[in-house]
């Protein structure tokens, strides 16, 4: 018997393989999914069944993929925004065996319509289910947000919370395995572990101990959640299958000369920020390899091409793997060493990081040519704030840097300076010449006043 956990890195998300008896199914998997197809033949183990608990708005599924791969059927919830072609639909009750185990569909909408969570019993314990896979609906320590239909913002609150019932009604032995960990878009309260029992989230989850269904909804529809323009990507191409990943998964290298004729239309320096700040080529944004997921898709279009600019050729692959899973294959070239070419010549931009006293110090001046620009999301500016300051979004400074004057001197901060970095380097490739970084930003702002 197995059941292992795959976790994608940047993303969080969560998919597992479980088998028994020599077959197995896969629940939500990832576009590059060759390891669920590796680890079930190690294990000798043929992938019989595939699930999906919901049609996932921040990656692209490989369930097509990985049916095509080993003839297995899909199974998908009811109630889906347009045909899944791909799938089968399992609804509230259908029982499939794998082995000596069994998965149960329990039909759970709330954070999308056709969300379904999947009971695990295995026939040589049965007093109760082992395990339960619960998708979007609950995590560890959170349960899921239900912000992706406005229009119907009360109703899908209630029946989150409606389907979190029939979830506790497992019972307090079963197991959760969530599809999202600590870090991922689809919740803000996630615990760091990503192991737990529906018992330690009745006693635990702060959502959980929220009885009553109305003040349930009214805390839920008090959240703030952003959606990156990729969302709507991602729900289409989850709907009518997404290809395959690239086979091979890292740029094409491109020589210095080669860089004067790259055409592509965003230029991603995936390097550390204090790198970026310190020197890259002009007309570049600042993109961290750990932060492609999170970012990466507010500011690239299906529709754009991208050149991949890195510290060494591993750098390069992981933002490549970062890129692929969300769909954004257009990659022309990647190149490496910037250091070499500010050696041969070429011309670089740099953007200075500032610290806490001189930010203080040109707060109490008053500058009218100036301005504090604060991108952390709105519920870290909600519970502290530097009063001057001004605030967007790091994600909304997609389209909101039109708001933003050239002339103006901005300085760009976040809770630490990394997401400072990153939208510094977009009003930097977007033609602001004035720009500076808060070194450290809120975690230096308030390591001051502690010390004051």
């Amino acid at each position: 018997m197995l059941l292992k956990k795959i976790k994608t890195p940047g993303l969080s998300h969560l998919s597992y393989l479980v088998g028994s008896g020599g077959k197995a199914a896969v629940i939500d998997p990832r576009r590059d999914c060759d390891i669920y197809l590796e680890t079930a033949r190690a294990e000798g183990l043929e992938i019989t069944h595939i699930f999906e608990t919901h049609r996932n708005e921040d990656l692209v599924s490989g369930a097509p993929i990985l049916a095509s791969m080993t003839g297995a059927a899909v199974y998908h919830g009811p109630n889906p925004a347009g045909d899944v072609v791909y799938a089968k639909t399992a609804r509230e009750g259908d029982r499939f065996v794998i082995g000596q185990l069994a998965i149960e569909i329990i039909e759970t909408p709330g954070h999308t319509d056709d969300h379904i969570a999947f009971a695990l019993y295995d026939s040589e314990y049965p007093d109760g289910a082992v395990g339960v896979f619960t998708g979007d609906a609950l995590f560890v320590g959170d349960v899921g947000r239900t912000d992706f239909y406005p229009e119907r913002k009360r109703e899908v609150a209630g029946l989150l919370f409606d389907s979190l019932q029939k979830i506790l009604a497992l019972g307090d032995q079963a197991m959760i395995y969530p599809a999202h960990g600590a870090g991922s878009v689809c919740g803000s309260g996630m615990a760091e572990r990503e192991f737990s029992t529906v018992g330690h989230e009745r006693k635990n989850n702060p959502r959980l101990q929220i009885g009553s269904r109305d003040e349930f909804i009214e805390a839920k529809i008090s959240e703030n959640h952003y959606q990156p323009p990729y969302f709507r990507l991602m729900e289409r191409l989850n709907l009518e299958g997404g290809d395959p990943a690239p086979r091979v998964p890292r740029p094409k290298n491109l020589s210095l000369s080669e860089l004067d004729d790259c055409s592509a239309t965003h230029w991603i320096d995936v390097r550390d920020p204090m790198a970026y700040a310190s020197g890259h080529f002009s007309g570049s944004m600042s993109l961290p390899v750990g932060m492609i997921s999170a970012f990466a898709g507010w500011y690239i279009g299906e529709e754009d091409s991208i050149l991949l600019i890195g510290s060494d050729e591993s750098q390069l692959a992981s933002a490549t793997e970062h890129l692929v899973r969300i769909a954004l294959d257009n990659i022309v070239g990647g190149y490496s060493g910037v250091v070499p070419a500010a050696a041969a010549g070429k011309n670089m931009e740099q953007i200075p990081m500032i610290e806490t006293e001189e930010v203080r110090k040109r707060l109490q001046e008053h500058r009218s040519d100036w301005t504090l620009l604060d991108v952390r999301d709105a519920d870290e500016r909600s519970e502290v704030s530097i009063d001057g300051s001004q605030h967007i979004y790091v994600g909304e400074l997609n389209e909101r840097w039109k708001e933003l004057d050239k002339a103006r001197h901005y300085t760009l901060m976040c809770a630490s300076g990394m997401r400072a970095t990153v939208a510094a380097g977009w009003l930097a490739s977007r033609g602001f010449g004035k720009l500076d970084i808060y070194l450290g930003s809120m975690g230096a702002w308030k390591a001051s006043q502690a010390e004051s």
